[in-house]
């Protein structure tokens, strides 16, 4: 009995509160056609664009109120409404998130009444079960109505206040066009970054290579030790140059990669990571780095190269993250199968509070996963761990 009245007093407590906005919805609704008449005279048509901000508000209230009572959210989908007052008008009436919000403010504004009506079965459930429940020893019948009732409100507001088709439709558009114009973006950042690569390297060492070969030529009768000097130097340059060449090519696409698969290249990056030889841990940033692949993904199909490029470029970014800002000396990688596609983790034990807008390393992952349709999660509170979880579609 206790349990049932608790709930039928927080379901009360829900159906007040919803009550109240529809009451509020009212007189709102009579602002509503003002602002409609005032917009057709074109004197008012400033007012539009705000008053179907304020009804995003409402409607974002009553989300927040449904969601409260059920525990799941209720997901909204808006275009932003800026610019021009033309551009704010055009947005406010095509938007379908304007559609979807009055078309709830019209149900609500039938049923409300239902609401008031049903504000007095908390007291007359009290009485009638309390006489129910102590001469016949039942469980009680009235209270319980009150949470049904507050649960159908719920289901109501739901499916009034969940996107249409339509928005959804909209929205994806945008996110894709975002998306699309960040990965072109990251495309000519990475070109350019080649281009400079090579110009400053490999480049470089190949005109000081050519011009010693040239001195050698010169040197070699009259002075054939020198030439033989110029030769070794010049050896150098080249050998130095291939070098600068495989790095410039491992940072486009990794031939372990191909050869080895996702979870071989990730392997062969960690052992590097831990290696004394490594420029990261020379400067203090060394990293031991401890792999988990999911038994599933080391024994099953591999996943399409570009996934697995774009999960092999995230992991790696991510432990330079760790290795640079941290100051941890351990991360953990975690690569695994999941239904939607493949997953990677990586996570350190370091002092936590990674942010995108300290650098760019986070925001490349996550335009490099957006372009393939991904998800990044970065958590990383303040004292840490840092975790970046990135979560790559694809068909196995």
């Amino acid at each position: 009995m206790g349990r049932t009245i608790r709930r039928a007093a927080r379901a009360t407590l829900h159906l007040l509160v919803a009550a109240a906005l529809a009451f509020g919805l009212y007189l709102f609704i009579t602002v509503l056609l003002i602002t409609a008449i005032g917009t057709v005279a074109v004197v008012g048509a400033w007012m539009l664009p705000e008053t179907v901000l304020l009804i995003r508000r409402i409607a974002g209230a009553k989300r927040a109120l449904t969601a409260a009572w059920t525990g799941r959210r209720i997901p909204e989908e808006y275009q932003p409404i800026t610019g021009t007052l033309r551009e704010r008008l055009r947005t406010a009436v095509r938007d379908p998130g304007t559609l979807t919000d009055l078309r709830w403010m019209a149900a609500s504004y039938v049923y409300g009444a239902l609401l008031f009506a049903a504000l007095p079965l908390w007291p007359l459930g009290l009485v009638v079960d309390g006489v129910w429940c102590g001469l016949l020893r039942r469980e009680a019948v009235v209270l319980p109505l009150i949470a049904r009732l507050a649960d159908l409100e719920a289901r109501w507001s739901q499916a009034l206040l969940k996107p249409s088709p339509r928005a959804l439709l909209a929205a994806r558009v945008e996110e894709l066009a975002a998306t699309r114009a960040d990965a072109i973006a990251a495309h000519g950042a990475e070109l350019r970054r080649i281009e400079r690569d090579l110009h400053d390297g490999a480049q470089a060492r190949l005109v000081a290579l050519s011009m010693r070969i040239g001195l050698a030529q010169r040197a070699y009768d009259r002075d054939p030790e020198a030439a033989r000097k110029l030769l070794a130097d010049a050896q150098d340059q080249a050998e130095e140059a291939l070098t600068e060449l495989r790095q410039v090519v491992r940072g486009i696409h990794p031939p372990i990669l191909t050869d080895r698969g996702l979870v071989g290249a990730v392997r062969a990056l960690a052992a590097g990571w831990g290696s004394p030889r490594s420029s990261e841990a020379e400067s203090g940033g060394g990293l031991e780095v401890t792999v988990r692949v999911d038994g599933g993904l080391e024994q099953g199909p591999r996943a399409p190269a570009a996934v697995e490029a774009a999960a092999y470029f995230a992991v790696a970014e991510a432990l330079t993250n760790a290795a640079k800002h941290s100051g941890s000396r351990r991360a953990t990688v975690q690569l695994e199968r999941v239904p939607r596609g493949l997953r990677a983790v990586v996570q350190d034990e370091g002092r936590g509070g990674a942010d995108e807008k300290d650098g760019t390393g986070l925001l490349g992952i996550r335009r490099r996963v957006a372009a393939m349709d991904g998800e990044v999660t970065v958590t990383s509170p303040q004292g840490g761990p840092t975790m970046i979880a990135v979560e790559l579609p694809c068909v196995w």
